[in-house]
């Protein structure tokens, strides 16, 4: 067979025998190749080359090799007290945040679900804290909070009359997660209220008519009829932020830097005490998380 006819033969010219299907499949195969291509480049080079880093002693001075370590990084790493407190950060800020930007934008949507003037106003402003940038705002409430001259610890003192004297919510490291908690729902609860809004909508009002017949309360058609209704959307929305969260850099290092996460701790280690291949098992151990994560999604949310 000519070369000529091979290529024929491939692409399915001069062949009765290759279907219709078979031809689909094959373009199809064709058009995702770019794709494949591009991920296998920007994503899984550097997931393996990572890989590789974790299970090595990286020296700084150019020309010399790594050295093979095998799981000596992941060994120390439980036992390093800093690691566990970085995770245990991370599980606390992740649910916390998540929690109450979930809470936040449920709120928004059953109370922007009613008609009054100016709603789709406040629908658009509703927004704003989750595209602006996030620089911008993560000075503005570093400036708001601090102990000299922010607003919060003024109004703590003067307006609520606390008398708690300098109040540095972000340089001590006990109140600093919690602000950043609560920095963090307020600057993504929009995500959830827009989520959350098209499906409030979409819950026929003859069903709370129907309740209301019965004599149920507000609370009872929340229960049975809301969150019901909704549960799919607030899981989604959960894990969803779960997984964003878990690997938050930007949002707590610019606000303070009292709280180390494990994205953090990454970055220390790696880019600040150059240990590369430590950082890289640490990645990679946060890697592991986020894959769990996302088959916890796909499983109970997708249903694959």
């Amino acid at each position: 067979m000519s070369l000529q006819e091979r290529v024929d033969t491939l692409l399915g010219r001069g062949s009765k025998q290759r279907t219709l299907e078979e031809k689909e499949q094959l373009l199809g195969y064709g058009l995702i190749l770019p794709s494949i291509l591009l991920v296998s480049l920007i994503i899984l080079y550097p997931l393996g080359y990572n890989i590789y880093l974790s299970f090595h002693e990286v020296p700084l001075a150019p020309g010399e090799e790594p050295t093979f370590v095998a799981v000596e990084h992941y060994t120390s790493l439980l036992s390093d007290s800093a690691f566990w407190e970085a995770l245990y950060n991370t599980i606390i800020f992740t649910f916390f945040s998540d929690l109450l930007a979930t809470a936040g934008g449920l709120i928004a949507a059953l109370l922007l679900n009613r008609a009054f003037r100016g709603r789709r106003l406040v629908r658009g402003l509703m927004l704003l804290p989750y595209v602006a940038p996030i620089i911008a705002v993560a000075f503005a409430w570093r400036w708001m909070l601090d102990p000299l001259f922010g607003i919060v610890p003024y109004f703590l003192n003067s307006v609520l009359s606390l008398n708690l004297g300098t109040v540095d919510l972000l340089g001590n490291s006990d109140t600093a997660i919690w602000s950043v908690i609560i920095f963090d729902a307020w600057r993504y609860f929009p995500f959830a209220f827009l989520m959350l809004i098209a499906r409030v909508q979409a819950i026929p009002e003859e069903m709370y008519e129907a309740a209301r017949i019965d004599g149920a309360g507000w609370f009872a058609q929340f229960k049975d009829i809301t969150l019901p209704e909704l549960k799919y959307i607030l899981a989604t929305v959960f894990l969803l932020r779960w997984i964003w969260n878990f690997n938050k850099f930007a949002d707590v290092w610019l606000l303070t830097r009292q709280v180390t996460t494990l994205p953090i701790f990454t970055y220390q280690t790696a880019f600040a005490n150059f240990e590369l291949g430590l950082g890289a098992a640490i990645s990679m151990i946060l890697f592991l998380f986020l894959i769990s994560f996302v088959l916890i999604y796909v499983n109970t949310v997708l249903e694959w």
